[in-house]
Order: structure tokens, then sequence, then C-alpha cells
């Protein structure tokens, strides 16, 4: 009896072995992407209460249709947000916290009033359709790049493949395998991980000027993720530490937008 029992514990715990990595690899897009639709009512509230914001659409090469909020300005900044983050919301704070300049608020796939589904190559090779079009259709001369959390990743990707002329990140990691492994030390993330948003191998490639933002009790990204992206950038760079923030709080800090404003004009 002690040796079926002995068996049957280990056939239990191996049962969990397998699949709780099983699980992870198959549902790691609903934790990775968590896509927020925009609903009309929310549309029409945001085209009502600013008259400055248009629509923006574009077709991917796939055919996917993508959504973007404009406001003019120079700079141009194009903003990637976060992973559960539906960035009409930014609207305000953009025209609020710095007036005169120019966004492209950028819905993912799946996000917003895009289309698709989203994936880490479908997202990077948008934002490089998007930062064209910025530049042949809507003529911006000097583009600032802004990613938040998981936005960061693209915008890191976008500045090491395109010119720009600065890069603002927010809440930044090194690489999405390395948080991962953070969090989930028992499984093995960098053979599972589809998405690996490899940040840290394509800074050193990145001469852009550089502003990292991030905030000292990130309980998501863990602060030293952030740092070993900033060390490894090759181009100036400033590292604000936002001392009483964390990861969904960073905005909230006196230091946020003052050093976002800064960095525009030393970019204008």
């Amino acid at each position: 009896m002690e040796w079926a029992a002995a068996g049957g514990i280990l056939k239990l715990l191996l049962g969990v072995a397998i699949a709780v990595p099983l699980a992870f690899y198959f549902l790691q897009d609903r934790l990775i992407f968590q896509p927020q639709p925009l609903a009309e009512a929310r549309h029409a509230q945001i085209t009502q209460r600013f008259s400055s914001v248009e629509d923006l659409f574009l077709r991917a090469a796939d055919g996917t249709r993508l959504h973007a909020w404009h406001l003019k300005g120079e700079p141009l900044v194009l903003y990637f947000g976060g992973n559960a983050e539906e960035v009409s919301w930014m609207v305000a704070e953009a025209a609020a916290n710095a007036p005169g300049t120019g966004w492209l608020l950028i819905d993912y796939r799946g996000y917003g009033a895009s289309e698709g589904a989203p994936s880490e190559s479908a997202l990077v090779a948008d934002a490089m359709q998007w930062l064209d079009h910025a530049r042949d259709k809507l003529g911006s001369q000097k583009i600032v790049i802004f990613g938040r959390s998981l936005g960061t990743g693209i915008a890191v990707q976008l500045a090491a493949a395109r010119a720009v002329s600065g890069v603002i990140l927010v809440a930044p990691y090194d690489s999405l395998t390395k948080v991962g492994q953070h969090h989930y030390p028992f499984l093995p993330v960098g053979l599972m991980l589809k998405h690996p948003f490899d940040s840290v191998q394509r800074a050193p490639q990145i001469a852009a000027p550089l502003l990292c933002l991030v905030a000292a009790h990130d309980e998501v990204v863990p602060i030293v993720h952030s740092k070993r992206l900033f060390e490894a950038w090759k181009g100036p760079k400033r590292w604000v530490e936002l001392t009483d923030a964390g990861h969904n709080s960073t905005d909230d800090a006196p230091p946020f937008w003052r050093a976002i404003r800064e960095f525009l004009v030393q970019s204008h």
C-alpha cells in the first residue's frame, strides 16, 4: 500500500509538472496581451470634447485595419501603451501636459478601434508602418517614440530600425523573458515564450537620446530590469526614478510630465 501511495503521489507531481508549463504556453498570449476595445460612446466623448483630435486609419500589409488618435504639433510623439491599455485616455493627458506637441496614440491590433489580434512581430511591423506614415503622409520631421511597459519593447525595436529624434520609456524591461523568469522561476520561460521582446540586445545599436522613467516600487517590472536596459543604451540618456510610484502610478508623480516636457523641448 505504501508503494502504491508513493506511486500515486509521483504520478500527481508528474502531471502537475507537465500541466503547468503547458497551461502557461497556451495561455501566454492572454497574459501578455489584454485587448481593450473602444466603446462607441467613448469614441464620441473624445471627439466631442477635443476638436483638435482626429481618427487616423491605415491598412497593414496583411490588410488589417489599424487606428490611431492624432493630435497635430511638433515634435510628433508616437505612443505605444501597456498590455491592458486603451489609449484614448492619453488624449486628455497629452493635451493638458504637453500642449503644442503632436501625438499619434496608436491602438494595437485588437485594441481600441483597431482590428486583428496582437503578436510581437505584428505590432512591431505595424509600428514601423505608422512611423513611415507619419513621415510620408503627415510630414513630421521630428519624431519621438514613447513606450510604456509592454510598449517599451515595441518602441525599442522601432528605434533600432528607424532614425528618430528621441525615445521615452516608462517602466521598461531588458526582455520579457527575463521578467517572466523573475515572476515564474519554476518554469522554463526562455524555452516557452513566443514573444520575448528582447530590448537589451537592441539597446547598444540605438544612438537616439533616451529618457527613462521608472517607478521605485514597480511590482510588475522590477527596477533592476529597467536598469539593465538603461545601461546598455548607446545614445545619451537620462534616468528619472519616481520615488513614491508603483507600476501603475508613474504619471501621478510630479517629476513625470516635467521630465517629459523638458525632453520634448530638447528634441524639437
